[in-house]
């Protein structure tokens, strides 16, 4: 039987993705998992693999169209069915003027490619209530430029002008390379691109968002409606670790291959305590609370073109080793387009860095159907009163960091919130366990 080829959905909040390479074309053997297109969201670019073995009998969604998650763009059908098939078209089409055997499918695929490609008219996205700001090919100057969400959005970062930039991909579309080459060589614009100009100053004229940015909005939105959000800092002493890491990083990445990082001290800890109070690890679902067997912790990535969320699974049963090998690997590959749709899927708690940038915490919105969510605040070097055992008080510079537990209130009780967090705590303050 043939199987259809899905729009995987990488992430939560992603509805839609940009196909910007066939990495085999109609008629090609296929194996199972191996590569068979590059997508591009707003947020990440991926390689997609085969979901299984066989032909690949026909692409329904040509280079260049964005279509909705769990919409088909390919079929792939048994090596027998094909040549069956291409046996009777060869009899059926042969007196008929139409095209016959095994280039039906490649016909097809051309076919919609020039049907897509052949006219000066902007290109739809394959849904129908597309606007005209989503689709892949921007009218500038009377001149077509292809270009994925990934690359706009690089552009109106950059405030370049696309006409500008010279395009290496299929039909001249503009890549993710080419931009980053061109950002290099030039820099940033100075004026943005008629495309993308901001209303003049002083104007109250309103701006609409763009889909995506809509899409977020609205879950953001969401998200405070379902989950009665509340929030609670701690502030941990992290001295042991600092010193740990910066004793222990050189002989760690020699002897496993990998750096040493905050971030697999900070998984494992939190991991323990998610196993000791699984509430903060559950989800409230149709009304129910609904406790999962293993942690699954979101990481959220910072990448050049925006943020993904893959999942390490089953954090609880790794060793330090192995988180830190998974983190690493994970993060790699959300920069490399390497991800698999279900490694950015599943999660059950999440992980996000917001001190990464220097602020002292922040106050996150919760995941849905997650029940926390906690951020990580910036690491810094405090005068801190020390108390001793026969309750004498010195001060001392010490390493301290901001963790901020977002939870709903509906499923975690404070009390609950709070014994996650003091063992949170004392698991980083006293840390005690081997790193390998």
């Amino acid at each position: 039987m043939p199987t259809d080829v899905i729009m995987p959905q990488m992430g939560e909040s992603i509805f839609e993705g940009t196909i910007t390479k066939w990495l085999k074309k109609a008629g090609d053997p296929v194996e199972k998992d191996e590569p068979l297109f590059e997508i591009s969201t707003d947020k990440v670019d991926a390689e997609i693999p085969s979901p299984v073995a066989g032909i690949l009998t026909e692409i329904k969604a040509p280079v260049g169209a964005t279509v909705e998650v769990n919409a088909v763009v390919a079929v792939i059908g048994e090596a027998a069915e094909v040549q069956g098939a291409s046996s009777e078209a060869g009899k059926t089409g042969s007196n008929s003027g139409e095209i016959s055997g095994k280039d039906t499918a490649g016909a097809k695929a051309q076919h919609s490619l020039s049907s897509t490609y052949g006219t000066t008219e902007v290109v739809p996205c394959y849904k129908a209530d597309a606007s005209e700001d989503e689709a892949v090919v921007l009218q500038v100057a009377s001149q077509k430029l292809r270009s994925s969400p990934l690359v706009r959005r690089i552009a109106k970062d950059n405030n370049l002008d696309l006409g500008q930039i010279a395009g290496t991909g299929s039909e001249g579309r503009i890549t993710k390379e080419d931009i980053l080459r061109y950002l290099n060589e030039h820099g940033a614009g100075t004026i943005a691109p008629k495309e993308q100009l901001a209303p003049p100053q002083g104007s109250q004229e309103p701006q609409p968002l763009t889909k995506m940015r809509s899409i977020i909005a609205q879950r953001m939105v969401e998200s405070v409606r379902i989950s009665p959000h509340a929030h609670t800092v701690y502030k941990v002493d992290m001295t042991r670790i600092v010193r740990l890491r910066e004793r222990e990083k050189a002989r760690f990445e020699q002897q496993h291959g990998v750096k040493l990082t905050y971030m697999p001290f900070i998984a494992a800890a939190a991991a323990q305590a998610l196993v000791k109070f699984p509430i903060v690890n559950a989800s409230m679902i149709d009304g129910a609370i609904q406790y999962h067997s293993s942690v699954n912790l979101g990481i959220a990535v910072a990448l050049e073109w925006g943020l993904i969320v893959p999942v390490v699974k089953q954090a609880e049963s790794r060793s330090f080793v192995e988180l830190a090998r998974a983190i690493a690997d994970l993060a790699a590959r959300a920069r490399s387009k390497k991800l698999l749709p279900e490694e950015v899927q599943g999660g059950t708690f999440t992980l996000t860095n917001s001190g990464v940038f220097g602020g002292e915490y922040g106050t996150p919105i919760i995941n849905q159907p997650q029940s926390a969510i906690l951020a990580i605040g910036g690491l810094r070097k405090e005068p801190v009163v020390l108390t001793d055992a026969e309750g004498n008080d010195t001060i001392a510079i010490r390493s301290m960091q901001h963790f901020c537990l977002g939870f709903d209130h509906r499923t975690i009780d404070g009390a609950d919130s709070g014994k996650f967090m003091s063992e949170l705590q004392r698991t980083l303050e006293s840390w005690d366990k081997p790193i390998g």
